[in-house]
């Protein structure tokens, strides 16, 4: 925790990275993972925007920075506004307690450095 508005640009990178390698170690498992990701998170019922916006929650709840930098860059490219954004991570705070609002902060900065208005 304590990142810097520069990290969480690093963070994404590492993931992609990261999938790069899982892909090349397995690429069955890695792709089997990928479909169920997309159809997870395709519009239906609810939208992509609000599924990245739960996605943000459950980072939050699960203290994940990974997850909170990933999906607020993938919430901003969604639609979704800070407002919204900052909102989910209340709800998050509001089910996880004292720990989950400290995350804030990692909100806070991936909110800022993807540009979240």
């Amino acid at each position: 925790m304590g990142s810097t508005a520069s990290d969480m640009h690093h963070l994404v990178d590492k993931l992609e990275v990261m999938k790069q390698r899982v892909a090349q170690t397995d690429q069955v498992f890695f792709d089997a993972y990928t479909q169920f990701s997309q159809q997870a998170k395709k519009d239906g019922a609810i939208s992509n925007k609000t599924k990245e916006l739960l996605c943000i929650a459950a980072g939050v709840i699960l203290r994940c920075t990974y997850c909170i930098a990933f999906h607020v860059k993938k919430a901003v490219e969604a639609g979704a506004s800070r407002q919204e954004i900052m909102e989910t991570g209340f709800v998050a705070v509001n089910m996880g307690g004292g720990p989950c609002m400290a995350y804030m902060t990692e909100l806070i900065d991936a909110c800022d450095e993807f540009g979240a208005k």
